[in-house]
């Protein structure tokens, strides 16, 4: 299944799962070495004290988060703390999925790049001239 054809059944977590690894699978090698210990999680939909912290009311308001700190602000003295991790919401990306008509790979190469941005410090310009190079 390519999982594209938004009025068959819905993706499955692991769909949405592969599409990301495969995304970061393409990154340029330069990227590649910082994400080793970045987790992929992808969950049903963000949890309340989530949508809380940034001022979100629906959980469909929400697509993707990073957890960490961007590599520019680490320091050595972060031993001990909670890996970063990278948050896809099934559900909202499905919701816009179907709201927006976009490719279901391309929908989870955006959304897994621009939290892979967050971790590198990138601009929103940035983000965009990365997945350019993904798809490329």
């Amino acid at each position: 299944m390519s999982g594209q054809d938004a009025n068959g059944p819905a993706p499955d977590a692991m769909r949405i799962e592969d599409i990301a690894r495969d995304t970061i699978a393409r990154l340029p090698q330069a990227f590649l070495a910082h994400l080793k210990d970045v987790l992929l999680l992808v969950e049903e939909e963000a949890d309340d004290s989530t949508l809380a912290a940034l001022g979100l009311e629906h959980p469909l308001d929400l697509t993707g988060l990073y957890h960490g700190r961007p590599l520019g602000e680490k320091s050595s003295m972060d031993s001990g703390t909670m890996p970063d991790r990278i948050h896809l919401y099934r559900q909202a990306i499905l919701a816009e999925w179907v709201e927006t008509g976009v490719r279901l790979d391309d929908l989870v190469r955006h959304v897994t790049i621009h939290e892979i941005g967050h971790h590198f410090g990138l601009s929103d310009d940035d983000m965009h001239a990365l997945e350019d190079a993904v798809t490329d």
